[in-house]
């Protein structure tokens, strides 16, 4: 079996600021303390939930995200105090990608979905 991903965080100077950012642009619930849970996509039958965690730290990790706009959500990233790394961008019959930094640096993916599955150009 491979190792599946289990658990996530992310690490900044004011994780008061990214629980903010993560909140907002996203629609994540995250406790007071950091903690969070976020649905992934799974070819299961039923839904699976991501575990995860945001931390005060040096800024670290990079994780990708699905989003049905990334042209729409990078433009979110920066209303939210945050930096495009790469715009939108396609890998011909693979993926569909965009990468940014949040207000802490810390670089992160996006990559489009369209009905909960991965976009395929």
């Amino acid at each position: 079996m491979s190792a599946p991903i289990v658990f996530f965080d992310i690490a900044g100077p004011d994780n008061g600021e990214l629980i903010g950012f993560y909140s907002a642009l996203f629609g994540w619930e995250i406790a007071p303390g950091g903690s969070l849970a976020t649905p992934v996509s799974s070819p299961a039958e039923s839904p699976a939930t991501l575990m995860g965690n945001i931390r005060k730290d040096p800024a670290e990790k990079i994780i990708y995200l699905g989003v049905e706009d990334i042209t729409a959500t990078l433009k979110a990233v920066v209303e939210r105090g945050g930096t495009i790394d790469q715009p939108r961008f396609e890998v011909p019959g693979t993926v569909i990608l965009g990468l940014f930094r949040d207000p802490a640096g810390n670089r992160l993916g996006l990559v489009e979905i369209e009905n909960g599955r991965v976009r395929i150009p």
